[in-house]
């Protein structure tokens, strides 16, 4: 495996996400294996970052699909507090083909990368992030994704195409949307089908995933064969557990990774 380009070692956050917050949480990589790393995937190289407690043998593996920031710290920091509960996490960087948010100067320049990348193509990176973990000695067996933001979509839409998935976990990820060659179908599109069990966790007041959106979410997964929930916090913003934001709420934050860890060792127990 080749090492990763110096904008992937980048040890912070995301310029264009604003100054970090003084509630920028950090944990420390002690007594865990973590990095990066380029593995092979749809005849390319993609880079991923890690995270799990050495000498784990079968750890249950979380895909951890990052926010519109690409692998930045916070997303780095969520791999180190997965891989403290035990478990393999691995965040695959599905934007690298098209640019690195971690250079980007704004916004609009991020946008414009999360525009170009294919659906199609990002779900088959989670597929070689997922073989990567089952030849680095993870369970594929016992596997679940979770994702922020953009990332909260790519989850809705990963779970929807790999039912084998033992639980999906998306945050505040956008439901519907404009269809595009690129992004040809929302999670709204493929709620009636999901057969994985979710925790959906959501900002009620969140402008960009209005309450009248969740609600048509819920009654579209009413029919799934999957069962699950969605959470909503009463007065968080989008980006609630984004901790290095002025977004951030401490008590819906804490309250919904709670959630999610019951969520994730409930679901792996029961596989």
């Amino acid at each position: 495996m080749t090492s990763p380009a110096p904008s992937q070692q980048n040890p912070g956050l995301a310029p264009a996400a604003g100054p970090p917050a003084a509630s920028a949480i950090h944990t420390p990589s002690d007594g865990l294996e973590t990095g990066f790393l380029d593995i092979p995937a749809r005849g390319a190289e993609l880079p991923l970052y890690f995270a799990r407690l050495p000498g784990a043998a079968r750890a249950p593996v979380v895909l951890v699909a990052a926010e519109i920031f690409g692998l930045h710290e916070h997303i780095r920091d969520i791999c180190r507090r997965l891989a403290r509960e035990g478990y393999f996490a691995i965040a695959p960087d599905y934007f690298a083909a098209y640019g690195d948010p971690l250079n980007a100067p704004d916004i609009a320049a991020i946008r414009a990368i999360v525009a170009s990348v294919p659906d199609a193509e990002a779900l088959a990176d989670f597929d070689a992030a997922l073989a990567f973990a089952a030849q680095e000695g993870g369970d594929p067996s016992h596997a679940a994704i979770t994702g922020f933001c953009w990332g909260g979509r790519m989850a809705w839409l990963y779970a929807a195409r790999t039912p084998a998935l033992k639980a999906c976990i998306p945050w505040y990820g956008r439901l519907d949307g404009e269809h595009s060659d690129n992004q040809s179908l929302w999670p709204m599109d493929v709620a009636a089908s999901l057969e994985v069990p979710y925790l959906a966790l959501y900002g009620g007041a969140d402008p960009s995933i209005p309450p009248e959106v969740v609600d048509a979410m819920r009654a579209k997964l009413a029919g799934a064969p999957a069962g699950g929930e969605i959470t909503v916090y009463d007065g968080a913003p989008h980006a609630f557990f984004a901790d290095y934001r002025d977004s951030y709420r401490a008590d819906a934050a804490q309250d919904a990774w709670g959630k999610a860890l019951a969520f994730l060792k409930a679901r792996f127990a029961a596989a």
